[in-house]
């Protein structure tokens, strides 16, 4: 099998070795210089490649290309072209040209542009993204060149994930290297930020997720009453993975592999049914682009095996929700991490600057950097069990605070160093201890030599948040920067950075229980925003403090900030109506029906046992709890249907979005409440749905 990883490893990929390989030496040297330097290829270059790529894929079975690119939807998308063309002489070529490579033009009508672009301006571009290589998609015998592509509208603002993304790669670069410069180190051409994405999700059968309108339309159960057995044991996490879903996860790693993509951890996660895949660290570029991979490979190969992937972020009520954590770091073009500590942090003052750098941004922009982990499934994890409070903190360990204290104070910090751990039995070998423990609590934790921000959801692009990191990072960097280069003694101001900035910025370092309702009421005495719904967090991204940020980095613009602030809300609206809708059409059309017939059921046992002598207690009794409740689930969906109705009507988008969540998700749990209670008591062949029980238990 090992012999197999390797040899299959990115066989789907347009890589590095297969450009090496193929394009004349010229042309290859000419690609690496325009990838290096951000300049156009020329057109006789690109010819060249495209001629290449094209005949790479078709040996591979390819008839068509795609421009793969991540617009504001959250998922992916593609346009399939075929590389047939007349010859003039009634019969068929197969084509592709650099012009064709460089540029698309699909329809930018139809995706969220946030008032970019009107309905009826459809225009938009696709521009390829050299820096991510081009692969092959293959599924059901269908074999599609995908090209990484930016996607811009007419006028050229950004409509996608991918553009902000890079754009803040090249900010943080453009002032990370200024800081290295000043500080004595001239090989260093660029820094790049890395990122390590551990990614959650459910399996489920398919016949119980075909049974239910709510998983098939909103991608959460909007009913369902808590199993017997959840999660309490603690016994799933780590636990034994079932010969099913292995068979599923080594499918899966095939696949990723053949696309390259280095698929490292999996496991058994705390809730039944939960899973993770973790991947090993890449450039936030391609680690966004696999991310999206990941997840469309998870739920197109859960059907090969029949099941299907839920990449919801809470898509079960009372057990654990799905999150998305996303390690974080810094290295050189030559590899060196300028996020790990060394054996004295203390006077390692190139990491000292950068976490200083780390813990700024996130002290000054964590209104922002929480708005970028946003979305309406997140609002029904966050808080929860594995799941970080929505407030934003920075958890350094008990050894890197003491630094951080000691470098505030201008004192000495205790360094331990490794530490050796004794099982003190004669089988076993002793081990180094880690000079600091884990937060699960903390939604931005260092963790060795990267930062873990754990807020992250499920189901998300792991682009925005990237995107933000990135550009508060660079942001502090460059006042950093500015103070260096001006310096006489470049040393002293450097410990002099350190220190103003450590005690500015000390209230966002937090190391205890984030769950805990101390940390709430302190986190409010030190001034830190809580902002619980992604409703709350989204007018980050328009303040004058974000808007000047991303305009001075040349990340988002204006209008770019504000057409996707517009997209997040709206999404949030358009997701809590079609989410009500759905719950009105089960509750209307299931289970109220289901309900009447066990009442119904119940009253004529109980008339034919009273017509015959017999005892009708446990019917009575059995009536006189259903009714009651039968009665609230009606009154509670006329309320939601009210609820729907009234916010329809409400003009303006900001104020629809406040009246779906002050009204529509409050008349949402009235319905859920009732049916939830129902569940429990109706018979068990009356009841129009599986059950949490039935769901999470399957074999």
């Amino acid at each position: 099998m090992a012999e197999n990883i390797t040899s299959i490893f990115g066989c789907n990929v347009f890589n590095d070795s297969v450009m090496r390989n193929r394009l004349p030496e010229k042309v290859y040297k000419e690609f690496n210089k325009a990838v290096r330097s951000g300049a156009p290829l020329p057109e006789e270059v690109a010819d060249v490649i495209a001629e290449c790529m094209k005949n790479w894929a078709m040996e591979h079975g390819a008839t068509h290309y795609t421009h793969w690119f991540q617009p504001l939807t959250g998922v992916t998308a593609e346009k399939h072209d075929g590389f047939i063309e007349p010859d003039g002489n009634c019969r068929a070529i197969m084509s592709f040209t650099g012009a064709s490579l460089i540029k698309g033009e699909p329809d930018a009508s139809s995706f969220p542009s946030g008032g970019i672009r009107a309905t009826f301006e459809a225009r938009g571009y696709t521009a390829w993204d050299c820096s991510s290589p081009a692969f092959l998609k293959v599924d059901q015998g269908t074999t599609v060149l995908c090209i990484p592509t930016a996607f811009c509208s007419y006028t050229g603002e950004a409509l996608d994930k991918k553009t902000p993304l890079i754009r803040s790669s090249e900010a943080l670069s453009k002032q990370a290297v200024r800081v290295l410069r000043a500080l004595g180190d001239e090989e260093t051409q660029k820094v790049i930020s890395t990122v390590g994405a551990e990614q959650e999700y459910f399996l489920i059968d398919e016949k119980s997720y075909a049974g239910r309108k709510d998983l098939i339309i909103t991608g959460r159960t909007l009913f369902g009453a808590k199993p017997p057995k959840g999660q309490e044991m603690e016994d799933h996490y780590f636990g034994i993975i079932r010969d099913r879903v292995s068979a599923f996860m080594h499918e899966v790693n095939t696949e990723l592999y053949k696309l390259g993509v280095f698929a490292k951890t999996e496991h058994n996660e705390v809730a039944p049914c939960q899973h993770e895949l973790a991947c090993i660290y890449s450039e936030s570029n391609i680690a966004t682009d696999h991310n999206q991979l990941v997840m469309e490979t998870l739920k197109r190969v859960a059907r090969h095996h029949g099941l299907v992937c839920l990449l919801h972020e809470k898509p079960f009520a009372g057990i654990n929700g799905s999150g998305k954590h996303n390690n974080w770091a810094l290295s050189t073009d030559g590899g060196d991490n300028l996020l790990r500590p060394g054996k004295d942090p203390q006077h390692n003052t190139r990491f000292m600057l950068f976490l200083s750098a780390v813990i700024e941004a996130v002290n000054l922009h964590g209104d922002i950097l929480r708005a970028s982990a946003a979305n309406v499934g997140n609002d029904h994890r966050l808080g929860g069990n594995e799941a970080p409070p929505s407030i934003i903190s920075v958890y350094l360990g008990d050894e890197l605070a003491d630094v951080v204290d000691a470098a505030i104070e201008g004192k000495e910090a205790a360094v331990k160093g490794k530490e050796e751990m004794a099982f003190d039995v004669a089988a076993i070998t002793n081990i180094d201890r880690d000079t600091t423990d884990r937060n699960r609590t903390s939604p931005f934790a260092f963790t060795g030599n990267k930062f873990e921000f754990r807020m992250v959801g499920s189901s998300a692009s792991i682009a925005g948040p990237n995107t933000v990191i990135n550009t508060i990072v660079a942001d502090s960097l460059k006042r950093i920067a500015d103070r260096l280069e001006a310096a006489s003694d470049v040393e002293a101001e450097a410990r002099a950075v350190i220190k103003e900035m450590l005690t500015a910025n000390r209230r966002i370092i937090f190391n205890g229980d984030g769950y805990s309702e101390e940390w709430v009421a302190e986190a409010a005495r030190r001034g830190l925003p809580n902002l619980p719904q992604s409703i709350d967090a989204y007018p980050a991204y328009i303040t004058d403090k974000a808007k000047k940020m991303f305009g001075e980095h040349k990340v988002y613009s204006e209008v770019e900030l504000m057409s996707r602030y517009e997209v997040k809300v709206e999404k949030f609206v358009k997701t809590t109506n079609y989410e009500a809708l759905t719950m009105l059409d089960m509750a209307r059309q299931e289970i109220i029906p289901a309900v009447g017939d066990y009442v119904a059921h119940l009253a004529e046992a109980k008339t034919l046992k009273d017509d015959t002598g017999v005892s009708a207690f446990v019917e009575k009794e059995q009536l006189a709890k259903v009714s009651p409740l039968y009665e609230e689930l009606y009154k509670a969906t006329e309320a939601l249907d009210a609820a729907i109705k009234s916010c329809a009507a409400v003009e303006g988008l900001d104020a629809k979005a406040k009246a779906y969540k002050n009204d529509v998700i409050s008349a949402m749990d009235a319905v859920r409440s009732a049916a939830d209670a129902l569940e429990l008591i109706v018979a068990k062949e009356f009841w129009p749905m599986e059950t949490y029980s039935d769901i999470l238990f399957y074999q």
